[in-house]
């Protein structure tokens, strides 16, 4: 196992950016890491980091390492979980990179009744926007990704899709709360509050605005969907969401109205993982869980 730990040293050298930081989390000195590092290029033949004044970087060499080391260690993690299921107790670890609009609701639930039959098995959930979470999903910084509105869908592998339609989010004495389905003009003729450019709500917003008489002129633009459903209760505002992310708590103040399905079409919800990777036990039957649940 000892080239394994010279792997795992050098991707976490990788993400820290440097030897310094790098052997502080290890609790090693830096000449320690640094000879390691140096030991292990001699050995193969090729430096691996470029020296920066501040830091390192890795080289093409090294990126191509990388891929490597996080394939084995993906591999040696879906072993062990293998191993584990022999003794008739399921352990492992599952790393998800999500939407936000999971982070309320869903994914807890979902979380909780996986270790309720399995409370050996550990998580972590990474927020992240639809771009970022395809690129943890090549780079196997997490196994699984709940993504709405995918951008590159190149290295993604999906498990089940199920559609989602954008939403009116208002507060319950807005004047459009009393309609049962609102025009998107009508939402765009008042004030309203839109996410950020990297979201698939405002991909799809801007999709359907595109070439029409109304436009986007928000009062407030934010990445974050849950200072979006407060402020419409501050304000007079229409926010716009996917009702998988509206938490029955909140809806005592907010009400949640469909727009007409010919003004705005209806995104995708994917999960998935990296294409043509062998997943880890624990990961594989979380995301059958998950595919069940979103059908």
């Amino acid at each position: 196992m000892r080239h394994l730990v010279t792997l795992t040293m050098i991707r976490d050298t990788a993400r820290a950016g440097s030897i310094r930081r790098a052997a502080e989390d290890m609790n090693i000195t830096s000449s320690a890491l640094n000879r390691r590092i140096q030991n292990f290029e001699e050995e193969f033949g090729a430096p691996i980091f470029e020296r920066l004044p501040r830091g390192v970087r890795l080289n093409p060499a090294g990126e191509l390492l990388m891929q490597h080391i996080q394939a084995q260690l993906g591999d040696l993690a879906r072993v062990r979980s293998l191993i584990a299921d022999l003794g008739g107790e399921r352990r492992g670890h599952v790393s998800i990179a999500c939407s936000q609009a999971l982070n309320p609701v869903f994914l807890p639930r979902e979380v909780a009744l996986y270790r309720r039959e399995h409370p050996g098995v550990t998580f972590s959930i990474r927020i992240r926007d639809r771009a970022r979470a395809e690129e943890e999903l090549s780079t196997f910084a997490s196994d699984l990704a709940l993504v709405f509105e995918p951008v590159h869908l190149v290295d993604f592998e999906v498990i089940q899709a199920t559609e989602q339609p954008v939403c009116a989010v208002l507060s319950g004495d807005h004047p459009l709360a009393r309609r049962e389905v609102l025009r998107l003009r009508d939402c765009l003729a008042e004030r309203h509050i839109v996410p950020s450019q990297e979201y698939g709500v405002r991909h799809l917003l801007e999709k359907a605005t595109r070439g029409r008489s109304m436009s986007l002129r928000p009062v407030l633009e934010a990445d974050s969907f849950d200072l979006m459903r407060q402020y419409v209760l501050y304000e007079e505002v229409v926010g716009f969401q996917i009702p998988i992310g509206i938490p029955p708590t909140s809806r005592s103040g907010l009400v949640l109205r469909p727009l007409h399905p010919g003004d705005i079409d209806p995104g995708l919800l994917l999960l998935g993982q990296m294409r043509g990777r062998t997943l880890p036990v624990a990961s594989a039957k979380f995301a059958q869980q998950i595919a069940r649940a979103l059908q």
